[in-house]
């Protein structure tokens, strides 16, 4: 069995998306659909920058969908790799969850772009810049991470708790923390009394899939209302729940959840492994394949960026 898998925020640069839409019409007709869903030519930060611009949240969500889904298209245009045909589960990480659901026809490109442009502007509206921050622990596992952010959740100065939580579970080696920027500083000078071996603040202008993201939740819960799910080709592993989902009405409870839950990403690599996959595809980055090989060793990870991944590919399945 073989999942097709999305990366998420962070798996942005300048020059993304250049290859394929200078080698393949299919490409060419996702980013000029995504340029006109948005009203703007995203297309073109994503190819020649400034990094300021693409790196921006609202920028960065729909660019990493459209270049993992443009990578989809030439893999079925110009490779005849079908995602119904060889796919038996989808999932992304984080934002990538809605690349998943693209891909499996739960929404369309136009729509998808306009819900990550709207997403990722909420997200970095939910929380004032410097309020909000987060981390990554490297050498922790959920069980040591889940205990350094409920002991740096309390504020020595008052005896407060301030947020502090798992954000992303990603493999048995790294986790990430989000909440309050005074509780991540406490995090990550308390990694060596917990056993971990370096915490690393992110360059991210909110903190994410934390309590402090609920004004995005409802946001978001607003526009699923309007721009509604439909049934997947294919069922989606959920990063909230670490289990396939295929109802419409449960993809938007958890689409929902997910703005301020944790992605599980290990838990869902291993469940995935579980219900028999073998062989999992990352589109459009080389992020997800290391996790996915950490937390399930035995799975055979292959990640497609360019026209020659995509041969390969085509040859191998």
């Amino acid at each position: 069995m073989r999942a097709f898998v999305f990366p998420g925020q962070g798996s942005q640069k300048v020059g993304m998306g250049v290859e394929l839409f200078t080698a393949s019409a299919a490409a060419r007709e996702v980013f000029e659909e995504v340029n006109d869903a948005l009203g703007q030519d995203l297309a073109k930060i994503m190819a020649e920058g400034p990094e300021d611009q693409l790196t921006l949240t609202a920028n960065a969500q729909p660019a990493i969908m459209a270049n993992a889904i443009a990578a989809l298209h030439v893999l079925g245009r110009e490779f005849g790799v079908s995602l119904s045909e060889k796919g038996d589960f989808v999932a992304g990480h984080s934002l990538g969850e809605y690349t998943a659901l693209c891909a499996a026809r739960s929404f369309s490109v136009a729509d998808t772009a306009r819900l990550l442009k709207l997403r990722g502007q909420a997200m970095q509206a939910a929380v004032p810049v410097g309020i909000g921050a987060m981390c990554a622990l490297l050498g922790a596992d959920i069980e040591k991470a889940a205990a350094l952010a409920e002991a740096a959740a309390k504020d020595p100065a008052t005896g407060e708790d301030q947020v502090c939580t798992v954000a992303n579970d990603n493999d048995p080696t790294q986790v990430v923390l989000s909440g309050h920027a005074a509780a991540i500083d406490r995090a990550i000078a308390m990694v060596k009394d917990h056993g971990i071996k370096r915490g690393v603040k992110l360059p991210v202008s909110a903190p994410f899939h934390c309590p402090l993201m609920g004004p995005a939740a409802e946001a978001m819960d607003a526009a699923l209302t309007a721009t509604p799910p439909g049934v997947p080709i294919l069922p989606v592993f959920a990063n909230v729940t670490a289990q396939p989902v295929a109802d419409p009405a449960q993809i938007h409870r958890l689409l929902v959840e997910q703005v301020t839950g944790r992605v599980r990403w290990r838990e869902s690599a291993i469940g995935m492994g579980a219900s028999g996959v073998t062989h999992f595809v990352e589109l459009g980055g080389k992020v997800l394949a290391p996790m996915i090989k950490r937390s399930f060793p035995d799975a055979v990870v292959t990640s497609v960026v360019t026209m020659e991944d995509m041969e390969s590919l085509a040859q191998e399945i």
